[in-house]
């Protein structure tokens, strides 16, 4: 199967970038409701329309939900793309429909998603309230989870750019977490279905990314989603869509999380399970906070009169400023910072870093500067 052509050929072009609303998809969501597929399963905190779709007659029945963060829309472009699969009329989208239902959430956390914040507009964490369920998105979830017996889970998110896979310099474009079910951290039956599949998933992103593909930490936490269902006996995957050199708006990204998808669902229709599946995922090298998305070397910096050659690092802070969403580049650390890469790297050879203010980098300072008397850097970047 050519992925590549498969993504190009169903890539929702209604949906792009990082800022994604409920507003950004109702118009699509009742443009795919062709067929009474549609249903509003409960409201946010904010009174805001919690949707989901639910397309396939197969008994194998999977639940997806994206943007339990409201900040983290990659999976959800993605899980859109892949509608657009089961909706085209090929050979593939019947064989998929006829073998699985699949029901589908694709914003869970609409006032997060307004708002460009992880939380929900109560300030909670959703992915720590499993347990307590103390906030109506949570509990339109598990309800759901109750009603609809799922037999795979896919929790959909984003993580930042600051993970990298392991320590070899890669980032981790895409990272996967068959989740704990106890704090032993054990391999029952659910968990192994989920380990296996995430191991077949693997083997087909490694021909698209080699070498980017992260494992999630599986400390467990009964409060996280993932975790519960997991422990409930549902086959859990946790997706967490990363950075791609150069892919702020994660449009590159979504096209392996739209793969990943495909295969998911390719691997389990054809029962194409691997061998040694628990091998091959522990293989899978964990995340590790080795990334800044700048990173400036060898830079002469003034210390009160006092010369040091050193290095410093940046990062974006994504801000909402009037419902457009802008990468802001600030200062966040000086220093050795060895054994950590930049997304963008500048080796100042030893030219003398000013500013406005003076000569020395000040913590979470715009990342505004000169490096020498040639080298102009705005927003992070060298301004050419």
């Amino acid at each position: 199967m050519d992925l590549e052509q498969l993504f190009n050929d169903n890539k929702e072009q209604s949906i792009e970038g990082r800022y994604l609303t409920l507003e950004s998809i109702e118009p699509l969501l009742n443009k795919l409701n062709t067929n009474n597929q549609l249903s509003v399963i409960g409201e946010s905190v904010l009174k805001k329309p919690i949707y989901s779709y639910q397309i396939g007659q197969g008994k194998t029945k999977i639940l997806l939900w994206s943007q339990m963060h409201g900040n983290e829309s990659t999976t959800t472009k993605a899980l859109f793309d892949f509608l657009n699969v089961l909706r085209n009329g090929s050979v593939l989208a019947a064989e998929l429909l006829d073998t699985f239902t699949f029901y589908c959430i694709p914003i869970l956390n609409p006032d997060g998603a307004k708002t460009y914040t992880r939380v929900n507009a109560n300030e909670v964490d959703l992915n720590r309230d499993s347990q307590n369920l103390t906030q109506p998105e949570s509990r339109v979830l598990r309800a759901v989870f109750d009603s609809f017996q799922p037999d795979f889970c896919f929790n959909l998110h984003d993580q930042r750019t600051i993970f990298g896979v392991d320590s070899t310099g890669q980032p981790a474009t895409v990272s996967f977490l068959a989740p704990s079910y106890n704090e032993e951290r054990e391999i029952n039956e659910s968990r192994l279905k989920a380990i296996n599949l995430i191991a077949g998933i693997n083997n087909v992103l490694q021909q698209y990314i080699p070498g980017q593909v992260g494992r999630f930490d599986d400390s467990f936490n009964l409060n996280c989603i993932g975790d519960t269902f997991q422990a409930l006996g549902a086959p859990t995957l946790l997706f967490e869509a990363g950075h791609f050199r150069e892919d702020y708006q994660r449009e590159k990204t979504r096209k392996y999380i739209f793969m990943a998808l495909v295969s998911s669902f390719t691997i389990l229709s054809e029962n194409d399970i691997v061998d040694n599946g628990i091998d091959k995922y522990l293989n899978i090298p964990q995340n590790k906070v080795v990334f800044y998305d700048f990173l400036y070397k060898n830079v002469k910096l003034n210390y009160d009169g006092i010369e040091k050659i050193t290095n410093f690092a940046a990062q974006y802070k994504e801000e909402l400023i009037e419902d457009k969403l802008f990468f802001n580049a600030y200062f966040v650390e000086i220093g050795d910072l060895e054994g950590y890469y930049g997304h963008f790297e500048y080796d100042a050879k030893e030219a003398e870093y000013k500013d406005e203010y003076g000569g020395f980098p000040k913590l979470n300072q715009k990342a505004d500067f000169y490096l020498g008397n040639s080298a102009k850097f705005v927003n992070g970047l060298i301004k050419k």
